[in-house]
C-alpha cells in the first residue's frame, strides 16, 4: 500500500515550500492543497488540524504530523523514513 502523504500550503510560504522540497528530496508523491486565500478551505484544514492554522500543514496516511518544523524534526529523528514506508 502506497503512502498518502497531503500538504496544506500558500504559494509563497518559505515554510511550505521547504517542507515540499524534504518530501521532494525523499521522492515522495504528495497531494498538495493550495489555499491561498481561501478561508473555507482554511477552516477545514484548521478542523482535521486539531484547530491549527498555520501554513504548512501536513498529514500522513490521514494523520496530522504538524507543520514545517514537526516534519523536519521528525527526519532529524530518523522517524520519517519509517511513518512514508507505512
Amino acid at each position: 500500500m502506497a503512502v498518502k502523504v497531503e500538504i496544506y500550503t500558500w504559494t509563497t510560504c518559505p515554510f511550505c515550500m521547504r517542507a515540499k522540497n524534504l518530501l521532494k528530496n525523499k521522492k515522495v508523491d504528495f497531494i498538495e492543497y493550495n489555499i491561498d486565500g481561501d478561508e473555507i478551505a482554511r477552516n477545514e484544514m484548521s478542523k482535521r488540524a486539531n484547530g491549527k492554522r498555520s501554513l504548512p500543514q501536513i498529514f500522513i496516511n490521514d494523520v496530522h504530523i504538524g507543520g514545517c518544523d514537526d516534519i523536519h524534526a521528525l527526519d532529524r529523528q530518523g522517524k520519517l523514513d519509517q511513518m512514508l514506508l507505512a
